[in-house]
């Protein structure tokens, strides 16, 4: 037997014993077996590669059959924009109305109570409920710190419109919502004004799952909700029979994958009629004059999808949502807490031979109300932060995919790392001359904070051998001063990429 093959054989070995561990650990994950079939038939290219995906909260892995189900429905058919009455047109939008009910039918949502409206994604979904709500002085905008930035994003609306805008802090280190500022500002809504309330269903920065029962609580309180479900719906059920938000926000590729360019938002109907918006578009009236000056807006749906729709990539929503079914969405589930449970339970007990601890969890550290994304910060032995993006650039270099950044969620991002208004405010003084790679190396010269935090997160493909290949991964960082990593992977792949613009949402 040769060095190599004995060495193979002792590899092996350490997988058997850390399996078995796992399997003694979480016993419900050997009862999504027929997630290994799936994984082996359509997502056979990340084996083939060698590649390990751990970034399901940034976009979800297509299974190969979705793409050919789509392909052959494309080239059996003869399409049109379905805004006309032509047979080809026709025949779209029947392939869109099949769609539209699809989605409905999946988060149990009452076609009488809810609709859908097709956008280029959640932030398009998020953006259409911002510059329509009507935000007015006496109205109220509250939301979390926890909220992804196209959330954030809709306070300028409501500042716009005279409304009082009011966040809900988290607690570290679990980055939950403070239950008392929280109580304290459902408590602020005026009678009879326009209140907006908007939470996500499953925080993209630390995993948190916060309780959809607080839809009801704002509900009985005088707030329309408006709940993020794009990183909580890919592993979730969300049942809008139970749980019935105003508006709920979600993008289809982090669900499963393909098509990218098409999310929506799911509106109560009463709550869509309510909004106002401040323009028209192509398909989105019933009549408009140039020479009087006038239109009229279309019906519920139809007033919301400006221009024409993506008509070509709708018909593969149906087809994903009918592979989530197939697949077995509690399955995923299962698999996935499994999954992140084994990551949380092995990192913390990663440490350099000193006992310093190797990595420290951003979020909660056990499986109580949280899913599949779990937020890393890396440090030496000496305690210095190992940066983000060497994490990132030596991940790839194994053939890891994760992130790092704020993932678009400044404010998690800011509670876990301690950053004050204070601290936060002087960095918007020049803005020229600011960046997100600016920003992080300011606060690391000025305060010893390494504000790139690494994202793992697991999904409907992943596997028992993904999290084996990231934990063996963090391991080899063990006892390496950060100075050491930086020159390591200087040396094999040249001084790192700038950060990109995307990194700060």
């Amino acid at each position: 037997m040769s060095q190599q093959d004995g060495s193979s054989r002792q590899r092996n070995a350490a997988f058997d014993r850390a399996y078995d561990a796992f399997l003694a650990a979480f016993p419900g994950y050997a009862g999504t077996t027929s997630l290994d079939e799936w994984r082996r038939t359509d997502y056979a290219r990340l084996d083939a590669g060698g590649h390990v995906y751990l970034d399901y909260t940034g976009g979800g892995q297509y299974a190969a059959r979705q793409v050919r189900q789509h392909q052959a429905l494309l080239e059996a058919n003869v399409f049109g924009n379905p805004h006309s009455h032509n047979p080809a047109s026709l025949a779209m939008t029947t392939l869109v109305e099949q769609a539209r009910a699809r989605v409905l039918g999946f988060f149990n949502a009452d076609p009488d109570d809810y609709t859908v409206v097709f956008t280029p994604n959640a932030s398009g979904a998020l953006k259409l409920v911002g510059e329509a709500y009507p935000f007015a002085p006496g109205g109220h905008f509250a939301l979390a710190v926890d909220d992804h930035n196209s959330v954030n994003g809709i306070r300028e609306y409501a500042r716009a419109g005279g409304a009082r805008v009011s966040y809900v802090p988290l607690v570290a280190p679990d980055l939950r919502l403070d239950r008392d500022r929280l109580d304290e500002t459902l408590g602020l809504a005026r009678a009879g004004e326009a209140n907006l309330f908007a939470y996500p269903a499953q925080s993209n920065y630390s995993g948190v799952q916060h309780p959809m029962s607080l839809i009801d609580r704002a509900h009985d309180q005088g707030w329309d909700v408006l709940l993020d479900a794009a990183a909580f719906a890919p592993t979730n059920r969300l049942d809008l029979g139970r749980w019935r938000p105003d508006f709920v926000s979600l993008s289809f590729y982090k669900m499963f994958g393909y098509p990218t360019g098409v999310g929506a938002l799911l509106a109560r109907r009463p709550a869509l009629r309510r909004l106002r918006r401040p323009w028209f578009a192509g398909g989105t009236i019933r009549i408009a004059s140039v020479v009087a000056g006038r239109h009229l807006m279309g019906e519920d749906e139809a007033a919301f999808e400006d221009g024409t729709v993506n008509y070509l990539n709708i018909p593969a929503v149906e087809i994903g949502l009918r592979h989530l079914e197939e697949v077995g969405l509690d399955g995923i589930h299962e698999r996935v807490r499994c999954l992140t449970g084994w990551i949380l339970s092995q990192v913390q007990e990663l440490h350099h031979e000193n006992g310093r601890a190797l990595a420290r969890i951003r979020g909660p550290q056990t499986l109580e109300e949280r899913g599949g994304t779990v937020s890393l910060s890396f440090f030496d032995p000496s305690g210095d932060p190992v940066p983000g993006e060497l994490v990132e650039r030596l991940a790839g270099e194994a053939g890891i995919s994760l992130r790092t950044g704020c993932f678009c969620n400044p404010g998690a991002g800011e509670t876990a790392f301690g950053l004050p208004a204070s601290v936060m405010v002087s960095f918007f003084d020049h803005p020229d001359e600011m960046s997100f790679q600016r920003l992080a190396a300011d606060l690391a010269a000025q305060h010893g904070v390494d504000i790139s935090a690494v994202r793992v997160s697991v999904g409907l493909a992943s596997n028992f051998a993904d999290v084996h290949r990231f934990l063996q991964f963090a391991a080899g960082l063990r006892n390496q001063r950060a100075a050491s990593l930086a020159d390591r992977a200087w040396d094999e792949a040249g001084p790192p990429a700038p950060v990109s613009v995307h990194d700060a949402g």
